[in-house]
């Protein structure tokens, strides 16, 4: 494992503790509203400051970019870490166990390594480019589908750009009934994570954060699958917008989003 990896997945296990205690344990949340459904709690901020601790002590002078703390600008400006310390709050908030921790590495703006914990089921989906993805130390491919209409499909609202909501009805519609069925579980990054795990075929989100999708789009990929804007394209972590799924599904997944 790379040290890079190896220091992600020990800054992942850490924040994942702190938030299975938190759970299990029944913590009474303090919960703020950032925007319309949008939400953070202390759980949230213990998770992101115990990633960065992890990080700063092996990688001082690298950056850091995080949900809750922003950008943090490290002297080395060409490596940058990429934190979604809980991906899925609002499940958090509610008990439905379907939640994760995020944690990418770029590399002069290309990914080369990332994390994806689920602590609640403690399932571990790792990657370095160029060295395949895992899942709890077992290698993972996206499925065989080839179908669209074969394909189950993952996906989440926009819930926070409601202005958007007619063409993703739109979107949802066509896929509805040109797919073997649509899941939206509410955690981005961990939905991209089963993409490369094979349990979903494909998924599509738009309105998505850095944080949401750079691990996950690095998991589908050194799974075999493809990730891209709604046009293809590879600017995905810029516009928010983002399509996953096997090579075969993909390019039928794109023309219903266009």
């Amino acid at each position: 494992m790379h040290p890079m990896l190896n220091i992600a997945v020990k800054a992942a296990r850490r924040a994942g503790s702190i938030i299975i205690r938190a759970a299990v344990g029944g913590t009474p949340l303090e919960v703020r509203a950032k925007e319309k459904n949008d939400f953070v709690t202390q759980v949230d901020r213990a998770a992101e400051q115990a990633v960065i601790e992890v990080v700063r002590k092996s990688y001082p002078a690298h950056t850091i970019m995080a949900e809750e703390s922003g950008r943090l600008e490290g002297a080395d400006a060409a490596t940058c870490w990429i934190i979604d310390p809980l991906d899925g709050t609002t499940n958090f908030i509610h008990g439905f166990p379907q939640y994760c921790v995020s944690v990418a590495v770029q590399h002069r703006g290309r990914t080369e390594h990332a994390v994806v914990y689920d602590p609640a089921k403690n399932e571990l989906f790792t990657a370095s480019r160029g060295r395949g993805a895992f899942l709890n130390d077992r290698r993972i491919r996206v499925s065989r589908c080839r179908n669209l209409g074969e394909a189950l499909v993952g996906t989440g609202f926009p819930f926070k750009e409601l202005s958007r909501l007619e063409p993703y009805m739109r979107q949802l519609q066509t896929l509805m009934t040109s797919s073997a069925g649509v899941r939206r579980a509410g955690s981005a990054a961990l939905d991209l994570a089963y993409v490369g795990a094979g349990r979903l075929d494909a998924f599509w989100e738009m309105g998505l954060s850095a944080w949401d999708m750079a691990a996950g789009a690095l998991l589908i990929q050194e799974a075999g699958g493809l990730v891209g804007d709604f046009s293809g394209e590879a600017d995905y972590l810029q516009s928010g917008d983002i399509a996953a799924a096997t090579p075969k599904v993909f390019p039928q997944l794109l023309q219903v989003l266009r």
